[in-house]
């Protein structure tokens, strides 16, 4: 049962929006922490092309979910979803009101309702999916993807491979697509309500923001931290947007500015992603993403069961 005196504060919204800076001032204001459920910024090898906050930012309030793990680290979204309870609940011993932020869906969705539950699959077809990933490239898997659950297709991360044939085997293994089994058969057991805050702005913006961070990246010293990473490219926690790029730059496949052009037309591609996957969850409370904090942060006094 809901334990309705806990609150967590969900602050949702597209990358390069500005989800930090509100959840900062939002913990500030109600004398709390955060909760990140950003996967891209677990990996302490990669701090520069995933955006982490700054070590000034870090300090204002104490944030649990950043740099904790190493990219050779084995580490599941299940695995996330305990630790994070865990977190969460122990925090709440002593917090009436807790943040959660981060720009990765499938990570805030383990949080707030519980993972989705597919049946098991022959091992074979994930090797083959990786023995055609290996041989051929991702475009194969993308295609197929496409062809076999174009619902699916529309949300994912079509340029990270694990999730392509994470999706792929379970098609291919119960001739089913794998949206079918997403919001079946769960069971989650919340101690906790949430207040979903949504951060937007009109996609020029978003855009314009994207653009000025990636450009960021690079004065801060990307291009040294990806050739750093570049011997460990076929590791998952580097596939991922501003890393791989910079990996097809080094091997001599794109110039440095078609490098650099791809970082920004990816991470734009998962800009429109995430809004796609936000626009299907519920209950999301918008502001625009320059609102000043104060008048979200009275917004959520109204919503609490108690003074906090």
């Amino acid at each position: 049962m809901t334990n309705s005196n806990k609150t967590l504060v969900c602050i949702f919204g597209p990358t390069a929006i500005g989800k930090t800076r509100v959840s900062i001032e939002i913990a500030k204001a109600f004398n709390t922490e955060i909760i990140s459920c950003d996967s891209r910024q677990f990996y302490k090898e990669m701090k520069i092309g995933t955006a982490v906050p700054s070590d000034k930012e870090l300090a204002q309030v104490q944030h649990y979910f950043i740099q904790h793990l190493s990219i050779f680290d084995n580490y599941s979204v299940g695995d996330y979803e305990k630790d994070a309870l865990k977190k969460i609940n122990k925090i709440f011993q002593h917090k009436n009101i807790l943040c959660l932020t981060g720009g990765s869906g499938l990570y805030q969705k383990a949080v707030l309702e519980g993972l989705d539950h597919f049946p098991e699959v022959d091992k074979n077809i994930r090797k083959k999916l990786n023995t055609i990933f290996e041989n051929e490239g991702i475009k194969p898997l993308q295609d197929q993807l496409k062809r076999l659950d174009p619902e699916y297709f529309k949300t994912v991360d079509i340029q990270n491979p694990h999730r392509l044939i994470r999706a792929l085997e379970i098609c291919i293994g119960t001739s089913k697509s794998y949206s079918s089994f997403i919001n079946t058969n769960k069971t989650s057991n919340r101690d906790f309500r949430p207040i979903k805050i949504g951060l937007t702005a009109d996609r020029t913006i978003i855009y314009e923001r994207i653009e000025q961070r990636v450009d960021n990246m690079f004065d801060n010293g990307l291009l040294k931290e990806a050739q750093s990473l570049y011997k460990y490219r076929n590791l998952n926690a580097l596939q991922t947007v501003g890393y791989k790029e910079l990996f097809e730059y080094f091997d001599g496949k794109l110039n440095f500015e078609e490098a650099k052009a791809e970082i920004k037309k990816n991470t734009r591609r998962y800009a429109k992603r995430q809004l796609t996957w936000y626009r299907k969850q519920k209950d999301i409370n918008w502001f625009e993403y320059d609102t000043n904090v104060d008048k979200i942060t009275d917004y959520i006094k109204t919503t609490l069961p108690v003074k906090s």
